[in-house]
Parts: structure tokens; sequence; C-alpha cells
């Protein structure tokens, strides 16, 4: 079992750039794929990015590539999402989520309770 608390949210300009972090508990951290999801209001929640287990692997939105890039720190049980050059579209709650398998479609497991992030025109 393992529990999330995502952290990091808040009100920005478009243009701007913020880091999310995910905190993880539990001592098999190291041993689960991570993902970060996101839902804007009156929209399904969408995939964002995906890390393997060890780092060495990313998976990426198109419509993040080359803006967000997500990262972790096994040693910190801590995954992060560092968005740059945020658009009013990227306006959404940001969910981390944590699941033995890796990919982008898959079913994840583990949800924190989600950030919210809110930029501005």
């Amino acid at each position: 079992q393992v529990q999330l608390v995502e952290s990091g949210g808040g009100l920005v300009q478009a243009g701007d750039s913020l880091r999310l972090s995910c905190a993880a508990s539990g001592r098999t951290f190291s041993s689960y794929s991570m993902a970060w999801f996101r839902q804007a209001p009156g929209k399904e929640r969408e995939f964002v990015a995906a890390i393997s287990w060890s780092g060495r692997a990313t998976l990426d939105a198109d419509s993040v590539k080359g803006r967000f890039t997500i990262t972790r720190d096994n040693a910190k049980n801590t995954v992060y999402l560092q968005m740059n050059s945020l658009h009013p579209e990227d306006t959404a709650v940001y969910y981390c989520a944590a699941d033995r398998d890796y990919g982008m479609g898959i079913s994840y497991d583990h949800w924190g309770q989600g950030t919210p992030v809110t930029v501005s025109s």
C-alpha cells in the first residue's frame, strides 16, 4: 500500500513555471511507477506524464511535451512535475498516481487527493 500527497499547486500567470511534488509513504516507493494526471472543470481526467520505477523511462502527453518534465527521487520517496510555459488551458486539479505497472493507458491503483493549478491569462 502507498499513500500519496501532492503539493505545490497555486495561482500563476500564463508563461510562468510551477513545480508540483508528490510525497509517497511506505518503503516500496521505488518499486512503483508514478504518473501525473489532471482534470479540468467540466472535463474528464487526462494523463499528463509517467515515469518508470527507475526513472529511466518517461512518457508525456502531446499537450505538455517540451513544457512539462516528470522526475523522481527515490531516496526522498517523491515524484515531481516541473511545469514551464504554463497556458490557461493547463488549469486543472493535478493528481499523482502510483502503480506496479508502467504506461499511459493502464489503470493506476493508488491516487493522491490532488492539488489545484490555476493559470490566468
